[in-house]
């Protein structure tokens, strides 16, 4: 038989679309999660909600493995959601930094969306009155000073307050569980960006985080009043990076659009106590950092020259849509992390500052709230920097209350690193 152009067009064809299934199959395989999270676990058991009125507290990242959101997964298993409650950027996290919508009616469902955002305790447990169990599944980020945590543990004491049991909805910690980094929260500094002693980088899931909130304070404070579960993970190891769980990626609020910005939000995040942009009203919030008056090269330079580990450093230049320096041309450093085992992210931050402060005394400011002091949990470091003392002794200042923090933590941890 002989071959014509149409008969190895054909055959040609067959192999195209046989590596296609392939590909296809291979994609299928790669991003299929091999993590289950806590609303997942719940859906396949909804029962244990049967007859009762609930409540959940969400937002945009509270979805199913298919991207189905929380509240059409749970209505189309007939729980009776009768109420939704949201943090700050709100329940669809359309909102900057500081703010979330007000309490409204959702159009698709009919169900009332509450705002918490703003709210103490004692105003969030009226709202709770007509509700059985109020179950918690947002996406953290793992940094102390991202609020969600702090909008768990007032959804907790409101619980409590209310004598409701409170649900969470597991869900991985997306830069890890096994590292933790930067000085444990001095009492001092309590805030809604710090309620509780633990360290800037925690390593714990919100899962861990509130067994470790209601034994450790909520118990004392209200005793037996306090009904908190946990709905574990599968799947979950501590060393995982968030690619590792195939889990989609919902940006929990508008300036953390990747898992990228979550692995340097733990120290980027700290430039929000200083004159330095930290890359707000840009398409890459908190990897790009600068202001005005930096030379980029002269600072990318000198970092590079830190040789500071797992992290690599690009001239960048931006305009800032809104936000500090809005509408005007920046120079600074687009953060690259190269190695994220070895990348410590607060120390790193606190490099940068320091070689801002050597090349631009003058220029170079605090907020006047001295909000760093909140964001870091002490005001020690930012006297230290101001003393000129070198980050390796600052960063040594804080690892003995580190180690505490790990055996405290130890009873909390939910899962193992193998």
């Amino acid at each position: 038989m002989t071959f014509t152009f149409s008969h190895w067009f054909r055959f040609w064809s067959v192999l195209v679309l046989i590596g296609t299934v392939a590909v296809g199959a291979t994609a299928k395989e790669k991003y299929s999660p091999v993590v289950q999270t806590g609303i997942e676990r719940l859906l396949e058991d909804p029962e244990q909600l049967s007859g009762k009125r609930v409540g959940l507290i969400t937002n945009q990242t509270g979805v199913t493995k298919d991207l189905v959101h929380d509240v059409d997964a749970l209505l189309a298993k007939n729980v009776r959601l009768v109420a939704v409650y949201g943090p700050e950027h709100g329940i669809r996290g359309t909102e900057q930094a500081g703010l979330a919508t007000g309490s409204f009616k959702d159009p698709k469902t009919g169900l009332p969306f509450y705002n918490l955002y703003g709210k103490k305790p004692k105003e969030i447990a009226p709202l709770f009155r007509d509700v059985d169990v109020v179950l918690y599944d947002i996406q953290d980020v793992g940094s102390r000073f991202y609020t969600y945590i702090a909008t768990m543990a007032y959804g907790m004491k409101a619980a409590a307050i209310a004598q409701k049991p409170f649900i969470v909805l597991d869900r991985p910690n997306p830069i890890g569980g096994e590292k933790v980094e930067g000085p444990v929260l001095d009492s001092r500094f309590q805030s809604f960006v710090g309620l509780y002693p633990i360290p800037v980088r925690h390593g714990m899931t919100v899962g861990e985080l509130a067994g470790w909130i209601q034994h450790e304070y909520l118990e004392k404070e209200y005793g037996k009043k306090t009904r908190v579960s946990v709905i574990r993970m599968s799947g979950w190891k501590r060393g995982m990076s968030y690619a590792e769980t195939g889990l989609p990626w919902v940006p929990p609020s508008p300036n953390m659009p990747t898992v990228d910005t979550a692995e340097v939000y733990p120290g980027n995040g700290l430039f929000e106590g200083t004159n330095l942009s930290e890359g707000r009203g840009t398409t890459r919030p908190f990897e790009w950092i600068g202001a005005p008056y930096i030379d980029s090269w002269e600072l990318v330079q000198r970092l590079n020259r830190l040789k500071l580990p797992g992290v690599a450093f690009r001239e960048a230049y931006f305009q800032p849509a809104f936000s500090k320096h809005a509408g005007k041309n920046i120079g600074g450093v687009h953060f690259y992390v190269t190695d994220r085992e070895a990348y410590e992210p607060v120390r790193t931050a606190l490099s940068v500052i320091a070689e801002v402060k050597k090349l631009y005394p003058r220029q170079f400011s605090w907020r006047q709230d001295h909000w760093i002091d909140k964001l870091v949990g002490t005001d020690e470091v930012r006297k230290a920097l101001d003393l000129g003392t070198p980050v390796s002794e600052i960063a040594a200042q804080w690892e003995a209350n580190l180690r505490v923090f790990e055996k405290q933590r130890e009873p909390y941890l939910l899962y193992g690193t193998e």
